[in-house]
């Protein structure tokens, strides 16, 4: 379990400035934590398959060939705020 107590909150619009495009950084959020996946060679570009960085992929993780154990690769740098 992550402990999240201290972590920074953000919006959805500071997460979408963090997609792969403008920026070094790329983020996407899941179950309300925002990870930074800007080491994944699967993330290049902010693009992964049909799906984009800098934003909340909870819903699209159903259609996906892997779990979410996938997240546990990657740093947890925030919380999204709802």
């Amino acid at each position: 379990m992550i402990e999240d107590n201290n972590l920074p909150f953000f919006t959805k619009s500071r997460l979408a400035l963090r997609n792969g495009q403008d920026r070094p950084e790329i983020w996407v959020a899941y179950n309300g934590l925002i990870y930074d996946v800007s080491t994944s060679r699967l993330w290049r570009k902010g693009q992964h398959y049909e799906h984009w960085a800098g934003q909340d992929l909870t819903a699209e993780l159903a259609d996906a060939p892997h779990t979410d154990e996938v997240f546990k690769r990657f740093p947890v740098i925030g919380k999204l705020e709802l």
